[in-house]
């Protein structure tokens, strides 16, 4: 899987969200720094070429849609940043948000649960 631009990430996020859309409509979507409708094409068909999305053909106009799911996206993002910040140690990367305090004990001790009894999963 190819490594997504910020811009080209926040798009997914859209079409993930819409699960198909037309480029004025993810224009639509795009609170701050909204790119010109041209650009914004480049974008989608660049996604395209990288084999986050397909489209289907109105005429001259595309509609977009994911053909990568978020879930398989968050796959693969989390495994690059666990490999390339907590040199590949899911302990290293629990102990991180341990120290800077974004995980709780109550919520570590969910986790092991999980762990424990996976079939009891919530």
């Amino acid at each position: 899987m190819q490594k997504l631009t910020n811009k080209e990430e926040e798009i997914m996020h859209i079409l993930w969200k819409l699960k198909k859309a037309f480029v004025k409509e993810i224009q639509a979507e795009i609170l701050e720094d909204q790119p010109h409708y041209n650009t914004l094409s480049t974008i989608v068909r660049n996604l395209e070429d990288k084999g986050y999305v397909a489209h289907n053909a109105f005429g001259n106009t595309h509609q977009y849609y994911p053909i990568v799911s978020i879930e398989d996206y968050r796959k693969g993002f989390m495994s690059t940043a666990i490999d390339n910040y907590f040199n590949s140690s899911y302990k290293s990367m629990v102990s991180f948000f341990a120290k800077e305090e974004k995980i709780s004990a109550d919520e570590l001790r969910e986790i092991l649960e999980m762990i424990e009894n996976p079939k009891n999963e919530k």
